[in-house]
């Protein structure tokens, strides 16, 4: 299997994973440096290949993901971006659509383009739906467009014309017109970035692309050069957001693929153990220190999607956000995890998040300047954590402090302090489970009877009590939970999905324009693909369709070969198939369209051993205990307090208890009993009383 290492940058701590040649992982957890990330992650290789007597020459491979992308969309921090489109669709990305996140909100607040108007140029030039062109490139007017780009000092610049899927031509002009007369600037091609229909869609895309592109690029090839400098000799892989492995250069070139790539890697994770415990149906819950993240995975596989919003202005509201239409592993994610601060709203409330402390200061109990209470502060002060057995390196745990933090609040909202505590913690785990209910019903699921893989460093703290809430069946808590993430790109194929947009019907299905373009689309991703591995790999075809008249399309697996004149039948009915499956019955009558094709092109992953599930067995004495809140009885309990690195396949612990290792907590309820598995899974059930 060869030496490898995975690391994964978050809003508060940076985890690196090592995997040794016989499969085992050791995994070093260090706070996030956010000014230059790859300071953090090189201190975290250092100490986790010394730690392991490992040279960095002896490393065949580094695998990253990081949330950079994310947050320089969100904050704003991105490069000085210029946007060039067609003439007359300058304010596209500005008007958006009709859809209104909130309908009937007369004060709606939309969200601000990613570009703004004065930094948006057009030419005049035109190309129709169907690829024909309507006026010709205006070359004059694009040089004109060109001089102001100098003039304005611009780092990188998004190109989008109308229906440039269809015919890149005029696009692929302008391009060259930049790279001959300003080779230093970075240049992003819709047509090349997203080449599918819906104009703001893909100029959003665009522009994201560009606008994250000069700072991306920057930075890894700053982590590449630190990593030889160190000795390293192996090549350096990225994980995108539909959670596969792609080259350095693939990376620089489409950043928009990365804008999801951590939360990716912890879906990878829990689809692994999904299939490795038999589940078909499985919730990954992935809770840091800044977010959540929260996915559903069926029949081993993550639910995947083409468009995704990021930097939602609006908890949980579709349509608040700025819409990408990349390849994505589908999750929602929310400003939840432990450093979650606490606030007062305008009506007197408690509210817990979005906006979180992060790494520096961190929370309150950290010690570190930090004085705003935070979800970590409340577990602190609930007997969840304790500075005995925190286990996280060079940070001492200060009950003080957490005090101090909550006592605020408690000042203000006339309640005692122990009381804001509890419903510090109670507003979050209510904030994550209406999150997970948003997610499933969006995706015409019951979450009730599921399984739920829970892992980050928070994770193990409230998986417990979301159980309850969403009536799930079980809770697995893996080993190296607290850097499942990092795990999950060790697991991950070496995978690209090309997808273009190609309108059609299936009753008037253009053969040899659909197998013209699926082979280009195959030749494409299999390129990308053979930059990282030359093995065996295996080929996912799909279609987006839909019934004339509707606004979505919902995702169709298309068999192997190629199309001939008797393949519409069988389209129609793998469409319909797929529609009764998602809505619960299929439309008679209706003429069904195709509006784009999709190839993904995979390595080959071995798949996990399926573990024997062991059942509960004679509990085991606890080697000490503590005072716990417990939200399911609403009381003070004494919780045995058990090391996780003693327990053994079939061990058993009843709660109420807290499993402590050095990365996380696993809180367990008074009414739960935890059966240590083969694998050495934590396996949560509750009581058969």
């Amino acid at each position: 299997m060869g030496i490898r290492i995975g690391a994964d940058v978050g809003g508060t701590f940076t985890d690196v994973v090592l995997q040794h040649d016989d499969g085992t992982f050791a995994s070093s957890k260090v706070l996030t440096t956010h000014e230059r990330p790859e300071e953090g992650i090189l201190a975290a290789i250092d100490t986790v290949v010394s730690d392991h007597g490992v040279s960095l020459s002896d490393v065949e491979q580094v695998i990253h993901g990081t949330t950079l992308a994310t947050n320089a969309v969100i904050e704003r921090k991105g490069s000085r971006t210029a946007f060039v489109t067609t003439a007359g669709f300058r304010d596209v990305i500005q008007t958006r659509t009709e859809s209104r996140f909130e309908q009937y909100d007369l004060n709606i607040v939309l969200p601000t383009a990613l570009v703004e108007r004065a930094d948006r140029y057009v030419v005049p030039e035109r190309i129709g739906a169907k690829g024909e062109i309507l006026r010709p490139f205006d070359d004059v007017a694009a040089n004109k467009v060109i001089d102001a780009i100098e003039a304005g000092g611009y780092e990188s610049v998004a190109v989008g014309f109308m229906h440039s899927y269809r015919n890149p031509a005029h696009e692929q002009r302008f391009g060259q017109h930049l790279a001959d007369r300003l080779p230093h600037v970075m240049v992003s091609l819709s047509s090349q970035v997203s080449p599918q229909m819906r104009e703001f869609e893909r100029f959003n895309t665009v522009c994201v692309n560009a606008y994250v592109q000069p700072l991306m690029a920057s930075y890894v090839r700053r982590l590449e050069t630190e990593l030889v400098a160190r000795g390293a000799s192996c090549p350096l892989y990225l994980i995108h957001s539909g959670g596969g492995l792609v080259s350095v250069d693939t990376a620089v070139a489409y950043p928009v693929r990365l804008v999801e790539s951590g939360p990716a890697g912890g879906a990878i994770f829990a689809a692994h153990l999904a299939a490795r415990y038999g589940r078909q149906q499985v919730l990954s819950y992935d809770m840091g220190g800044t977010t959540a993240k929260i996915a559903l995975i069926e029949k081993y596989n993550p639910h995947t999607a083409t468009t995704f919003e990021v930097a939602r202005t609006t908890r949980f509201k579709k349509g608040s956000g700025m819409p990408i239409s990349i390849p994505v592993i589908e999750m929602i994610e929310i400003g939840a995890g432990g450093g979650s601060i606490t606030e007062i709203d305008s009506l007197g409330q408690i509210q817990v998040g979005p906006r979180s402390a992060g790494s520096e200061p961190g929370p309150a109990c950290y010690d570190r300047g930090g004085t705003e209470p935070t979800v970590t502060d409340a577990n602190l002060l609930l007997g969840r954590l304790s500075p005995d057995t925190f286990g996280a390196k060079d940070i001492e745990l200060s009950v003080s402090k957490a005090e101090t933090a909550v006592h605020k609040v408690a000042t203000q909202v006339d309640m005692e302090q122990g009381e804001v505590a509890v419903g510090i913690g109670e507003i979050i785990d209510e904030n994550m489970t209406n999150a997970a209910r948003v997610h499933a019903v969006e995706n015409g699921k019951d979450l009730t009877g599921y399984s739920m893989v829970a892992f980050g460093g928070g994770a193990p703290l409230h998986a417990s009590r979301l159980m309850d809430k969403l009536g799930l069946a079980e809770v697995f808590v893996p080993p190296d939970a607290g850097v499942g993430s990092a795990v999950g790109f060790l697991l991950a194929p070496f995978s690209y999905e090309a997808v273009r947009s190609l309108y059609t019907t299936v009753d008037g299905l253009d053969v040899d324009a659909a197998n013209s373009l699926l082979y280009e689309l195959t030749a494409e991703a299999e390129g990308f693909v053979r930059q990282g591995t030359d093995g065996d790999l295996v080929t996912e075809r799909r279609a987006s369709m839909r019934y004339r008249g509707q606004g979505w399309e919902i995702p169709v697996a298309l068999p192997d070969g190629e199309f001939d004149n008797t393949s519409a039948g069988a389209l129609g009915d793998a469409f319909t198939s797929a529609y009764r499956e998602f809505f619960g019955r299929a439309i008679d009558g209706l003429t069904i369209e195709v509006v784009s094709w999709s190839v993904k092109v995979m390595s080959i992953v071995e798949p996990p051993q399926v573990v024997e599930l062991l059942e509960p067995g004679q509990p085991i004495a606890p080697q000490s205990g503590r005072f716990m809140y417990d939200p399911a009885s609403s009381q003070q309990v004494t919780a045995s307090i058990v090391s996780r690195d003693v327990l053994s396949p079939g061990a058993t612990v009843e709660g109420p208890a807290v499993i402590i290792e050095d990365q996380t907590s696993t809180v367990v309820g008074a009414h739960q009993t935890v059966v240590v598995q083969p694998d050495l899974s934590l396996r949560i059930t509750r009581k058969s009383s």
